[in-house]
């Protein structure tokens, strides 16, 4: 994984230091305290679903009213639990929290088990996913340039991208999906 670009590394994951530290997913990893009216929308990245999955758990708090998805920004509205705002824009939120991540299993929240807190977690064709993140990583500055097609295919079999790999991210979610208040969709189901 190339450094030309600056990323922290956290446990073995690398995650761009625009949006993260290794102080924010410590936090987020052995910190943050999930509470039982919680709702999580995980997936993995560029999965095409973060901003719908959004979108509908916006509308169900709100009964159908768009009048909060129009006023609000996502970011605000449903916060990333990894990123450097997460601990002033989460800890004193009144319930119900709804909270987006991108974070493998083995990283998250550890306060999860145990409590009553809803799992969304939207999967993606492995293939659209690749071509969504390679043309991310063009497109933003402040990830690694992906190089070429083949080079970047590579990279991305062997899970040396940001958040790791696609295939260990779905199987550690699936493994613990008997664990937890768990709903599993797709984006092809949407």
């Amino acid at each position: 994984f190339s450094m030309e670009v600056d990323y922290t590394n956290y446990k073995g994951y690398f995650f761009p230091l625009l949006s993260h530290t290794h102080e924010s997913l410590s936090y987020a990893e052995n910190e943050f305290q999930v509470r039982d009216g919680d709702t999580f929308n995980i997936t993995y990245p560029k999965s095409g679903s973060t901003s719908w999955m959004l979108e509908i758990l916006s509308l169900i708090h709100t009964k159908g009213d768009p009048s909060w998805s129009y006023s609000v920004p996502n970011w605000d509205r449903i916060p990333w639990i990894e990123t450097k705002n997460a601990r002033k824009q989460l800890e004193h939120r009144p319930d119900p929290r709804f909270i987006s991540s991108h974070l493998p299993v083995d990283i998250f929240p550890k306060s999860l088990f145990g409590t009553k807190a809803k799992v969304v977690y939207t999967a993606r064709n492995p293939k659209d996913v690749f071509v969504s993140l390679f043309y991310f990583h063009h497109m933003a500055s402040f990830l690694q340039n992906p190089g070429t097609v083949e080079g970047f295919m590579d990279t991305f079999l062997k899970g040396e991208v940001t958040y790791g790999s696609w295939f260990d991210h779905i199987k550690g979610w699936l493994a613990v999906k008997d664990k937890l208040d768990f709903f599993f969709i797709t984006y092809e189901e949407l």
